[in-house]
């Protein structure tokens, strides 16, 4: 009993070495056995790499946002910036290619935004853009398919399955043997890409240009947000001093054309209530002047209702532009015939200037073309679209038609804010025809002259 007394009261003898702790071995053998060196070393090895690893991760973020500031200093253009971003990007990982691909902004589909490729770098202004040897639709629509990527880098062989083909192709042709892809991705939204193609390189090599490639990304995400932030303000900025224009002119429109066509009217109207016999000739032109102010009248607030944020509805094309030739009928003797098709409605915006052009038309070849017969025609263009025309058989626009007058460029001016084509066809002696083209994907041009 003594024995046991004196056994429980003495302290357990407990390894002091930590290394010793999990080996039974060590544990018999007491705290007399010397400690494990080899995996000492190994431990403490291992710190030093995680360590090392986990400064050099952070002077790589230090440095990919030191560079990012002193690019969007140098290059406040986002075209500029990301210009000398990727062509740093490929010299300092000795990389062969780097592409810039942008989610579309109607969000169903990507394409490629820039390049960096043989030294040169590419962008949709460059002339040799559509001459780029890379495989730019198949690798955009393989980035916007693969949904992991949207959030993650990923890491290509340069033959990796995954890839389509053409990018296969391109990979062997240039000698790249990986390929990495790093979202631009702000929060909860994918912006695009940014594809890194290099060739063969060491394990640690490519670690550290992962690393490079991701942090580079997160900066040069900010730099295109902030691009596209700054423009939309600047947009808005212009959308509120055009909506301001607007209302004044509409302002003095009022103010001064609708109500002097007013006054007008009433004077009109008032001589010839007091008129008792006029010849028939002054009568007919007094009640064609009395029609004209009332239409003026008309058009002048429908001209303030126009340039108004809210747009009036209403009648559609082809009543307006039957009604605009009726009208112009009125103040000549040269016959206008009228060819309507039947129209769909295409928005007040374009049904406005397309009239707008009709009319203007209309008044030029009455007033210069000493034409017999004036045709205006309206027919919709393949169902979505319409084709106008107003042809005289007079005598044609001489010398340059750029000179024409103001006529000629707020039809020019018109067509081009609907993106409509605008094509006048004369020659001396043989009319004129002015056609404007339309349809929803039709893109601005330049109005041609024929002879």
């Amino acid at each position: 009993m003594k024995t046991e007394d004196t056994a429980a009261s003495q302290p357990l003898e407990v390894p002091t070495d930590a290394w010793a702790c999990g080996d039974p071995a060590a544990a018999e053998a007491g705290s007399s056995r010397e400690p494990d060196v080899p995996a000492l070393r190994e431990a403490l090895q291992r710190e030093r790499d995680s360590r090392r690893r986990a400064e050099c991760l952070a002077n790589i973020q230090s440095d990919a946002m030191q560079l990012a500031l002193d690019l969007l200093v140098r290059e406040p253009d986002i075209d500029g910036f990301f210009g000398t971003f990727i062509k740093t990007l490929v010299h300092d990982c000795e990389s062969q290619a780097c592409g810039v691909f942008l989610i579309d902004p109607d969000q169903q589909g990507a394409h490629l935004w820039m390049a960096y490729f043989e030294q040169h770098l590419f962008t949709r202004a460059s002339p040799d853009w559509a001459q780029l040897a890379l495989p730019r639709t198949s690798m955009a629509d393989h980035l916007f398919a693969h949904t992991a990527g949207w959030t993650e880098t990923t890491e290509y062989g340069g033959q990796d399955p995954r890839l389509p083909e053409a990018v296969r192709a391109f990979n062997r042709d240039v000698g790249a043997d990986s390929l990495a892809v790093a979202p631009l991705v702000l929060g909860a939204q994918t912006l695009g890409w940014i594809a890194l193609a290099t060739g063969p390189t060491s394990p640690c090599e490519g670690e550290w240009r992962l690393a490079l490639l991701r942090a580079l990304s997160r900066q040069a995400t900010l730099a295109l947000h902030q691009s596209r932030v700054a423009l939309r303000s600047a947009g808005e900025e212009r959308r509120k001093a055009i909506l301001e224009e607007r209302n004044r002119l509409a302002r003095d429109i009022h103010d001064t054309l609708a109500q002097g066509f007013a006054a007008i009217l009433m004077q009109l109207q008032g001589a010839q209530r007091e008129a008792c016999t006029l010849p028939p000739r002054v009568a007919s032109k007094l009640d064609t002047a009395i029609e004209l102010a009332r239409s003026h009248i008309v058009e002048a607030r429908r001209s303030v209702s126009a340039l108004r944020p809210h747009l009036a509805g209403g009648e559609d094309l082809a009543s307006a532009l039957r009604r605009v030739a009726d009208r112009t009928r009125r103040t000549t003797e040269i016959p206008i015939e009228i060819v309507l098709d039947e129209l769909p409605r295409y928005g007040d915006t374009v049904e406005r200037e397309i009239v707008s052009i009709a009319q203007e038309a209309l008044t030029n070849a009455v007033r210069h073309s000493s034409a017999r017969r004036i045709t205006l025609r309206a027919a919709s263009a393949r169902s979505i679209g319409v084709r106008l025309t107003v042809e005289d058989d007079g005598r044609g626009i001489a010398g340059d038609r750029r000179l024409a007058g103001f006529g000629m460029t707020s039809m020019q001016e018109r067509a081009d804010r609907i993106g409509a084509s605008l094509t006048i066809v004369t020659a001396p002696r043989a009319g004129t025809e002015v056609v404007l083209a339309w349809e929803p994907t039709v893109a601005p041009s330049d109005a041609y002259v024929a002879s």
